[in-house]
């Protein structure tokens, strides 16, 4: 394995995080870890306004969990505290990220490396690439949060159906349940997403902060609770400066420059 499983560069107020395990992108505790100190990092980092995910390579975002580690981790209470426990919290991190998050799928998203991705606010995958949540034909199922994000963005039936089979799905069909966001030509994932990103990072950080946690709170809290939180989040907006200079450069006619505070 690389020396260093997870590489990071940020430009443009974009961050690009990449697994770097090739040519699979096996999740390791190493890596693990590693993603869950990084992404805690660039959540406190100002100049930080987006964040992409991706894989090294060109064969795979992520195939999931490295199953050599599996052998010592079948002995009774042994899985949570060794394995998944990190894992879910290190995912949780990126779907709790403060700002907008997009996935760049270089191909093939298995196992944890969908239920990676699915922390993502939105997935870019390329053409011919597939997703799958095969552990059922190990005689497992998906721990790291699988089953509750996909269900979110597919429903029920679909969901179980990709669990209880295992079969993996090519993106386009994933594309038509609403299980990713957008199908590019192979070799263009990245490319689009950072492009994405870019766009993302001009746009107000108080405003997109608010739409992130608006939409999450429809799933996190009862439908009442959720639209008076909202109006929480209408006043810390209206009260910004970006809200202040959206409102000028209108009038003025001319795009707003956004302080990104």
């Amino acid at each position: 394995m690389p020396s260093e499983p997870v590489l990071c560069s940020v430009a443009d107020g974009v961050a690009l995080v990449t697994l770097n395990n090739p040519p699979l992108n096996l999740v390791t505790l190493e890596m693990t870890r590693q993603l869950n100190e990084l992404v805690a990092r660039l959540a406190a980092d100002e100049a930080v306004r987006v964040m992409v995910l991706t894989g090294s390579g060109s064969k795979a975002f992520c195939a999931g969990s490295d199953i050599k580690e599996f052998t010592r981790m079948m002995a009774p209470g042994v899985v949570v505290p060794q394995k998944l426990a990190l894992e879910n919290e290190a995912y949780s991190r990126v779907d709790d990220f403060p700002k907008p998050t997009i996935a760049a799928l270089n191909g093939l998203a298995f196992g944890g490396g969908l239920e990676l991705a699915v922390c993502c606010d939105l997935i870019v995958a390329e053409e011919g690439s597939r997703v799958a949540l095969p552990e059922i034909n190990l005689g497992i199922f998906p721990g790291s949060g699988g089953p509750v994000r996909v269900t979110r963005r597919i429903g029920e039936g679909r969901a179980k159906e990709m669990m209880f089979f295992g079969e993996p799905v090519q993106v386009e069909t994933a594309l038509a349940w609403g299980l990713v966001n957008r199908v590019v030509p192979a070799g263009e994932a990245r490319a689009v997403a950072l492009a994405m990103a870019r766009t993302l990072a001009g746009k107000p950080a108080v405003g997109l902060a608010a739409c992130k946690a608006a939409v999450d709170m429809a799933f996190d809290r009862p439908g009442e609770e959720a639209v008076q939180a909202s109006l929480r989040l209408s006043q810390r907006a209206f009260e910004s400066a970006d809200c202040r200079e959206g409102v000028r450069a209108f009038f003025a006619k001319e795009p707003p420059r956004f302080t990104h505070r």
